[in-house]
């Protein structure tokens, strides 16, 4: 019985705008929401990769989710992850630390399960261990991240976990088609919900099932996407699909920095500070490239009747 009343859509995977002194910065943080809700933000990824999740302490990541759940106000829900420690307990003490914000949703990281050389086995064998000790309340979700290495969920790996009950969303970053068509018919009848991160499948991964997008260019084209994932079989998007993914080749142009550039393009008071990435990288080419971008965006939104 599926009760999952998570909308499609698209689920921004957040920044974190940072202060001059490195400190989290909360009145950016604030009017960043405020953005993506007026760009058509479905619901927030909270706490994940591009929150830069993996250089923020327990207590960031706690005050983090807590805050963006609390300025949503309802308004979208709100999932979070903060999921990165190694060892057992520490894992157990940031999932309940998380869940305890109030988000909709607390998202395990897939990798954090097993280390790279181990089998699904010992990844069950994890999950079970923490199955049983997070209350059945919290709903839970999986993020395929690909830091510090990627660990994509089987088949056989979904369906053991959508049986339970408990997971709700799926951030799936396989980039493959034919993997994803087998996901969605896994989990098909669950509770369980796929979110595609990869651009390039997306329009096809929508027509097949899918129910939105969580990936990195919502930090640019968030209205676009959420043009893309409301109406995926309208004749123009198509077109609207192949122009959005050759700009996702922005992605590996020094982000997260380079998005935070684009947000200021929009308006938003946030520096380019980053703990992951040295915004000095961001030239004055890498600039124009994220201006051309916006500008690009622009004329898109004007082709496809986006509101403004």
């Amino acid at each position: 019985m599926n009760d999952n009343h998570f909308p499609g859509g698209v689920w921004p995977v957040m920044l974190t705008p940072f202060t001059a002194d490195n400190a989290i910065d909360y009145n950016a943080l604030g009017e960043l929401v405020e953005w993506y809700l007026a760009n058509g933000a479905s619901g927030l990824f909270a706490v994940c990769q591009s929150s830069e999740m993996f250089s923020l302490t327990l207590e960031e990541r706690v005050a983090y989710a807590r805050f963006v759940k609390e300025k949503a106000a309802g308004r979208v829900p709100v999932i979070a992850s903060g999921h990165i420690s190694d060892s057992f307990e520490d894992q157990v003490e940031e999932i309940l630390a998380i869940a305890a914000t109030g988000v909709d949703a607390t998202i395990l990281i897939t990798n954090r399960l097993a280390e790279q050389e181990e089998s699904d086995q010992v990844w069950l064998e994890a999950l079970d261990r923490l199955l049983e000790v997070i209350p059945r309340d919290i709903k839970l979700g999986f993020y395929e991240c690909p830091y510090p290495y990627k660990r994509l969920l089987t088949p056989e790996m979904i369906a053991r976990c959508a049986r339970t009950g408990r997971f709700y969303f799926l951030k799936d970053t396989c980039c493959d088609m034919d993997q994803i068509r087998v996901k969605l018919e896994t989990i098909q009848g669950t509770n369980m919900k796929l979110y595609n991160a990869n651009t390039a499948t997306l329009l096809e991964s929508l027509l097949a099932g899918a129910a939105g997008y969580s990936g990195v260019m919502a930090n640019m084209q968030c209205r676009l996407y959420a043009d893309l994932c409301a109406a995926p079989s309208a004749p123009e998007m198509p077109a609207l699909s192949d122009a959005l993914t050759i700009c996702a080749l922005i992605e590996r142009q020094v982000y997260p920095v380079n998005a935070k550039y684009y947000l200021q393009m929009e308006g938003l008071p946030i520096t380019l500070h980053s703990r992951v990435k040295d915004a000095a990288e961001l030239n004055a080419t890498a600039q124009k490239e994220v201006l051309m971008l916006r500008r690009i965006t622009e004329r898109l939104r004007r082709l496809t009747h986006a509101p403004h």
